[in-house]
C-alpha cells in the first residue's frame, strides 16, 4: 500500500474521533474500516510484535504515512483514562517506536470518550453523561490546554470540583479536607450582611473607572451591590451623578439604568449558583454603556485553609466565599452574558454594552501618551522672518496647541477635533494652511516621527483586537475612520497587516529580535539573550510594535498595568511577568507581587511575597 492509497482509505472512514490532521477509532469498531487498510495495518502490527492486548485505541494519521497503536487500560473504567504506553509506526519505513508513559505524573489522557466509539456501543451512553458533566461547568472552552492530566485536574479544581476513583467530577464539598474536618454538606445559614467591609479610599473598580477618566461628570453610576456605601459617598462628594442599591445596607436605594454599573465583590459572596447568575445578568441590564464587575481571585493555597462549601467555602466568619482563577472568571463572565470581557485587574473586568465606547476604550489604551512638547523645543529652526511666522508669533499659543494636537493624532485634526477650530481657521484660512505654516516654522522631522508612532499605535490597536476575537464593527468611531483613511488604503488593510503582524507572534526568533532592537533603542533594561528582556512600564510605548503587541496580548488577559513597576517578555515561553515593588523610589526597592501571564495556557498566576516569602530585592535597580 502506498501513501495515496492510504489517503484515500483515511477519506472513506466516517467513524472515529475526527481532528483536522487524525482519527481516532477504539478498536471496537474496527470494523468500520475499509477492509484492505484493516489487514494491512493488522499484518504490520503482527510482523511488529504488537499484540491485540497492548493496544485498544488506533490513530490514523492523515498529513503523515503514520499510525500509532495506543494503549489506555481505563478507558472503559475512569472517566478520562490517561496513556500507559504507545507504538508509532511508520509506513514507509515500517519502522516502530514505542513511548511509556507509566511513570510519567502527567501523561496525555483522553476527553469525549464517546467520539471514538460506534453508535451501538455498550458503555457510550456512560461516556455522554460523563461528557456532559464537564460541558456543565464549561471545561473545554480551551481544548489546547487539558490535554494532559496535571492541567486537567487543575482546571477541574479552579472550577470547584475533583475526580473521583472512577475519574467522574465531584463538587469539592463532597470531600473530607485534609485534617479529616468534615466538610459542610448541609445547607447552612450563610451570614451575607458580614461580607461588607468600612473603606477609607476608593475600591479597586471605582480607582480603574477614575483611571479612565470615566468619572469626569459625562457618565451615571449605579454601584449594585454597594455594601455601607463608602464608594458612593465619595463619589457624590465629587459631584457625581451617582445612585446605589444593596440587600442588606440600602434597600430601599434607587435602581436605575445608568451609563456604568458597578458590581464590585458581590458574585463572589452569593453561595447560589443561580441566583448569582441572575445577579450579574441583573447588573448587565441595567447597564447602559459598560457594566465593571469583581471578584476576589485566590490560588488553592488559599482555598484549603477554608472549609469547603457547594462550589466555594464558608471563612471563619461564616460568611461564604466563591474564589476564582482570572481565566476562570473571564470565561464566566463571558459565558453568562454572550459578551467579551476586558480584563482591567486582578480579577476586575469590563463589559461594555455600547460598541463604540468599547472601541475608543481599547484606542485609548494604545494611544500612548507622548511628550511632544519637550521634543519640539529643541527641534526649533530659526528662519528668515515671513508673514507666516508672523502670525505663529502673534498667536504662538494657538498655533502651538494646534501643533500638539497634530503631534498627538500623527496627522491634522478634523475641524471637531480641535477646540478652538474656528479661531485657528479664522487666522490661518484652514487647518491645513496652519499646518503648512508649523511645518515651515518648526520643520518635518518630528511631525514625520509622530505619524510613525501613532500608526504603531493603531497597528497594535488592530492586532489586540483580532487577539481578543473582537467581532469587526460596522460602526466605529468618527476618529478611528479618519486614522484608517489618512494611515491605511482601507479597513480592510488594517487589519490584514495587523494580522500578519500577530501570527508572527509565534516565533521565538521575531520576539528575541524585538527585544535586542528595543535594548538598544531604550539603553535600558536587562536582556538575557534566547530567554528575555525585563524593562521599566514607563518605557511600553517606546518599544517595537511586535513586542508591544507581545506585552499586549498577555496585558488582556491580567489588566491594567497602573501599578506594575517592571515587566520581563520571555522569548521562547510565550509567557509575560509582570513585577510590582513596594516603594520604586527606593535605591533598593523589594518585591511584593509577581504575575505571571501563560499565554499558551491563556492563565495567569499570583504570586505575593511577605509572610513566610521573603520579599528580594531589586539588586541592579540602576538598569532600568
Amino acid at each position: 500500500m502506498d501513501f495515496e492509497s492510504y489517503k484515500l482509505f483515511i477519506s472513506k472512514i466516517k467513524t472515529g474521533k475526527q481532528l483536522p490532521d487524525s482519527i481516532y477509532v477504539h478498536n471496537s469498531a474496527l470494523s468500520d474500516i475499509p477492509d484492505e487498510l484493516a489487514n494491512t495495518l493488522e499484518k504490520i502490527a503482527t510482523a511488529l510484535e504488537i499484540a491485540s492486548s497492548e493496544w485498544n485505541i488506533l490513530k490514523l494519521y492523515k498529513r503523515d504515512f503514520k499510525v500509532a497503536f495506543l494503549n489506555y487500560p481505563e478507558f472503559n473504567r475512569y472517566g478520562y483514562p490517561p496513556l500507559q504506553h504507545s507504538f508509532t509506526v511508520d509506513l514507509a519505513k515500517l519502522s516502530v517506536r514505542k513511548s511509556s508513559y507509566e511513570k510519567s505524573d502527567n501523561p496525555p489522557i483522553l476527553h469525549r470518550k464517546e467520539t471514538f466509539v460506534k453508535t451501538d456501543y455498550d458503555l457510550r451512553p456512560l461516556f455522554e453523561e460523563i461528557t456532559a458533566e464537564g460541558e456543565k461547568i464549561d471545561l473545554y472552552e480551551n481544548p489546547r490546554s487539558i490535554g494532559f492530566k496535571k492541567n486537567w485536574e487543575r482546571l477541574i479544581s479552579n472550577k470547584g470540583y475533583f475526580l473521583d476513583a472512577a475519574g467522574r467530577l465531584q463538587p469539592k464539598a463532597s470531600r473530607d479536607i485534609e485534617d479529616n474536618v468534615v466538610p459542610i454538606s448541609q445547607e447552612v445559614e450563610v451570614e451575607r450582611h458580614r461580607t461588607a467591609i468600612d473603606r477609607n479610599q476608593l475600591s479597586q473598580p471605582m480607582q480603574i473607572l477614575a483611571r479612565h477618566n470615566y468619572f469626569n461628570g459625562d457618565y451615571s453610576v449605579l454601584d449594585y451591590g454597594c455594601g455601607k456605601g463608602d464608594d458612593m459617598r465619595e463619589l457624590e462628594a465629587h459631584g457625581i451623578d451617582i445612585s446605589g442599591w444593596d440587600p442588606v445596607h440600602l434597600p430601599d436605594g434607587d435602581i436605575l439604568n445608568t451609563d456604568i454599573v458597578n458590581l464590585g465583590f458581590v458574585l463572589n459572596v452569593i453561595e447560589d449558583r443561580e441566583e448569582r447568575q441572575e445577579t450579574l445578568k441583573r447588573a448587565w441590564g441595567y447597564a447602559d454603556k459598560l457594566l465593571i464587575v469583581s471578584v476576589m481571585i485566590a490560588g488553592e493555597s488559599v482555598i484549603r485553609q477554608f472549609t469547603p462549601y457547594k462550589d466555594g467555602v464558608i471563612t471563619s466568619r461564616n460568611t461564604f466565599q466563591r474564589y476564582y482563577t482570572q481565566s476562570e472568571f473571564r470565561s464566566y463572565v463571558e459565558s453568562s452574558l454572550d459578551e467579551s470581557t476586558i480584563a482591567v485587574g486582578q480579577g476586575i473586568f469590563i463589559v461594555f454594552k455600547d460598541k463604540i465606547e468599547e472601541q475608543n476604550f481599547l484606542l485609548e489604551r494604545q494611544h500612548v501618551k507622548r511628550d511632544w512638547q519637550q521634543k519640539t523645543q529643541r527641534q526649533i529652526k530659526i528662519r528668515q522672518p515671513s508673514i507666516k511666522k508672523d502670525i505663529i508669533d502673534k498667536h504662538l499659543e494657538l498655533f502651538t496647541d494646534f501643533w500638539e494636537t497634530s503631534l498627538e493624532l500623527g496627522r491634522i485634526p478634523a475641524n471637531n477635533e480641535f477646540e478652538f477650530s474656528d479661531q485657528i481657521r479664522r487666522i490661518a484660512g484652514s487647518h491645513n494652511k496652519a499646518h503648512n505654516a508649523l511645518i515651515e516654522h518648526f520643520g518635518n522631522e518630528l511631525f514625520i516621527e509622530a505619524q510613525e508612532k501613532r500608526k504603531d499605535d493603531l497597528l497594535v490597536y488592530f492586532a489586540l483586537g483580532l487577539f481578543g476575537k473582537r467581532k469587526p464593527q460596522t460602526k466605529m468611531p468618527d476618529g478611528l475612520k479618519r486614522d484608517i483613511k489618512y494611515f491605511y488604503s482601507s479597513y480592510s488593510d488594517s487589519i490584514e497587516r495587523a494580522t500578519n503582524v500577530l501570527f508572527s507572534m509565534g516565533s521565538p526568533e521575531l520576539i528575541e529580535e524585538s527585544c535586542i532592537k528595543a535594548h538598544k533603542q531604550l539603553e535600558s533594561g536587562s536582556l538575557e539573550e534566547g530567554h528575555s528582556f525585563t524593562f521599566h512600564k514607563h518605557y511600553l510605548g517606546d518599544l517595537p510594535p511586535e513586542l508591544r503587541i507581545y506585552i499586549g496580548c498577555a496585558s488582556q488577559l491580567y489588566g491594567d498595568l497602573d501599578n506594575i513597576h517592571l515587566i520581563k517578555a520571555h522569548i521562547t515561553s510565550g509567557k509575560v511577568s509582570l513585577m510590582r515593588y513596594d516603594d520604586w523610589e527606593k535605591d533598593t526597592p523589594l518585591l511584593v507581587e509577581r504575575i505571571k501571564i501563560k499565554m499558551r495556557d491563556q492563565d495567569v498566576d499570583f504570586f505575593d511575597y511577605g509572610g513566610r516569602f521573603e520579599p528580594p530585592p531589586l539588586l541592579n535597580k540602576i538598569l532600568f
